[in-house]
């Protein structure tokens, strides 16, 4: 029996872990890199182990340092979730060879289904070799890890080296194997996988499919279990295959088994040899607890000869801290509150007042709806996101709104090109223009000129406020009979709480203030100064940096004085481990360049700037 578990990751999963090892009565330890001395998972395990360093390669990617520390707090077992390591068969030999057991299929299975490329060639596919015209357009991919790292779609010939480049970096980066290969890239299919548990005694589950089609980067965002409307033929199909893979490699717990489908048929894409961030859904139509499920297998118990009966439908949504309308930009900064409605499960690794880092992966957390029917999961989820609490950096929480509702998604037509075609429309900018006005009068709870109302009219106050990348003035004053605003009754104004009526329609909106952010009900504001500073200016393309992180890359040969044609990479920037791209705004010449590989930038910075072909360089005299 299993007593004391060190989970070999951090973050949501490790707390996921976590909470299934106390139902059990299993003891927990944690491991921790410097940036996450103070992390969730770090205070929620009974045990932590620090890795000293930040970086994923000097710590959690240290498969010999976890040992260690697997060692020294006592572990008897190790569970890797689903980090690199989780795929990395020396890792599971190195746990197995130190008298530990391992929570996961053997290193073998591992092996083989580990590197994409080895797992094609035993379903009898091979990756691309030489790519040519006719192969366009193809998807470059790491060999090692997933989560959507180390993948460009290239389009073109052109573009082919600078996404092999980008890939292998990334990839290594990522995973610590910069390993990609190239195939063939199926345009708007569905992504559906099967979840699998194996135990040791030849019993293999298939526990239905899973959608998640919806994506960014290659990275799932709304999942949901099970896929919906596919013929049970194409069904049948799948979890067929997924049994076949299993079995060909003797395979020992939790796994999944991925495919492209279209046109009605199914494109195996690889075996994840782990548990899948996604599993809730699973987890939720099942009735099962995978983690649970897992150690009891890892510690020799048979599976029933048959699965449970799925029941419901469930789906599942990403909450990342990061902007959609920006190239899916990373954001950082604090998470002062994190709450959903009842009735939705929050997985999570950040408690409230934790800082969100540049170093790791930018989820968030992820919150699951279970209902009768997708429909009613559909709308009880979205229901549950736009309620919510977040109270930090911006959040892709109005992308999943938006996506659960429309109509491509809830009438079940929904492929990966979804946000290819939809990005534009769904992070259009729709800020409530009640929300300033509601900020200022919470704001202004007790305040008023000299002490008081006064019995002559006073002079309106204003405002000024950022709300969705605009800047937006509003006014009130204070009256006798309290505070008001021109085309409002203002019912009820206090810190918290702000009650506005216009037209008979009586509004509440809920007000919380962190220094300059303000959160008013689902919107955040920052508020802005009265006298904005006159010098915070920058020149004509002027390139900043859109994010904190590290300097990766500059495009080759690139020098002050070089002509750059508007759209050429110049810079590449790595942060929350992916990397993101700057390019030339405009056709001119590089008059400044600043950055320079390894250098840790933060947002705002002044990276380069680009004198646009059609802007006269200044010739010093007065005019």
């Amino acid at each position: 029996m299993i007593q004391t578990l060190l989970v070999a990751n951090r973050g949501e999963i490790a707390c996921r872990i976590f909470r299934t090892c106390s139902d059990l009565g299993i003891r927990t330890v944690a491991v921790y890199s410097d940036a996450d001395e103070h992390a969730l998972h770090t205070r929620r395990a009974d045990t932590a182990v620090r890795l000293p360093g930040v970086a994923p390669a000097d710590t959690y990617l240290r498969g010999d340092l976890i040992l260690k520390a697997a060692l020294a707090a006592g572990a008897d077992a190790v569970h890797p979730g689903y980090g690199f390591l989780s795929e990395n068969p020396d890792f599971a030999r190195a746990v197995l060879d130190a008298g530990l057991t391992w929570i996961g299929p053997s290193p073998e299975a591992i092996e083989a289904m580990a590197s994409k490329t080895r797992a094609k060639r035993l379903m009898g596919l091979e990756p691309l070799g030489e790519v040519t015209q006719g192969d366009l357009p193809v998807l470059v991919k790491a060999a090692a890890g997933g989560g959507g790292r180390g993948m460009r779609i290239v389009r073109r010939l052109d573009e082919l080296r600078d996404a092999l480049e980008g890939a292998r970096a990334e990839a290594a980066s990522a995973f610590g194997d910069g390993e990609v290969f190239t195939e063939p890239y199926i345009e708007n299919g569905r992504h559906i996988e099967v979840q699998i548990l194996a135990d040791t005694h030849g019993t293999v589950w298939p526990l239905g499919t899973r959608d998640c089609s919806l994506q960014r980067r290659h990275q799932k965002v709304i999942e949901e279990a099970p896929a919906p409307g596919l013929p049970e033929r194409l069904a049948r199909e799948l979890r067929t295959l997924a049994v076949r893979a299993a079995r060909a490699v003797s395979y020992v717990g939790a796994g999944t088994v991925e495919f492209l489908v279209a046109e009605g048929r199914a494109h195996f894409l690889e075996m994840n040899t782990r548990l899948q961030v996604e599993h809730p859904v699973t987890e939720a139509v099942f009735g099962l607890d995978l983690v649970a499920e897992q150690l009891r297998v890892a510690e020799g118990h048979a599976l029933e000869k048959d699965p449970p009966s799925p029941r419901g439908h469930a789906i599942e949504a990403r909450l990342y801290a990061e902007d959609p309308a920006r190239d899916w930009a990373p954001q950082t900064g604090t998470l002062h509150r994190l709450a959903v409605p009842p009735g939705v499960r929050l997985d999570t690794g950040y408690g409230d007042g934790d800082p969100i880092g540049v170093h790791y992966d930018p989820m968030l957390a992820k919150a699951v709806a279970h209902a009768p029917t997708r429909a009613e999961a559909v709308r009880r989820l979205a229901g549950a996101l736009e309620s919510a609490v977040i109270h930090g950096p911006a959040t892709n929480r109005e992308l999943l709104v938006r996506s659960l509702r429309h109509e491509e998604f809830t009438s079940g037509r929904m492929d990966t090109g979804f946000y290819d075609r939809h990005l534009a429309a769904l992070t259009t900018p729709a800020p409530d223009p009640l929300a300033p006005l509601a900020a200022a009068l919470a704001d202004a709870h007790g305040r008023s000129r000299f002490g008081g109302w006064r019995n002559v009219p006073s002079q309106d106050q204003v405002k000024r406020y950022e709300a969705a990348g605009e800047e937006t003035e509003v006014r009130y004053r204070h009256t006798r009979a309290g505070l008001a605003a021109d085309g409002v009754r203002v019912v009820r104004a206090d810190a918290g709480t702000v009650v506005l009526e216009v037209d008979g329609v009586r509004r509440e909106f809920a007000v919380a203030r962190y220094g300059d952010e303000v959160y008013v009900n689902a919107e955040r504001l920052i508020a802005l100064p009265r006298f904005p500073d006159p010098t915070a200016q920058l020149a004509p393309g002027s390139l900043v940096a859109p994010m904190p992180g590290t300097v990766v890359r500059v495009a080759e040969g690139l020098t002050e004085g070089a002509t750059v044609t508007a759209g050429q990479p110049l810079i590449w920037l790595e942060a929350m481990k992916m990397q993101h791209q700057i390019s030339a705004p405009a056709t001119g010449t590089l008059t400044s360049l600043h950055a320079e590989p390894g250098q840790q930038v933060e947002p705002g910075l002044l990276l380069a700037v680009v004198q646009p072909t059609h802007i006269q360089p200044a010739s010093g005299g007065i005019a």
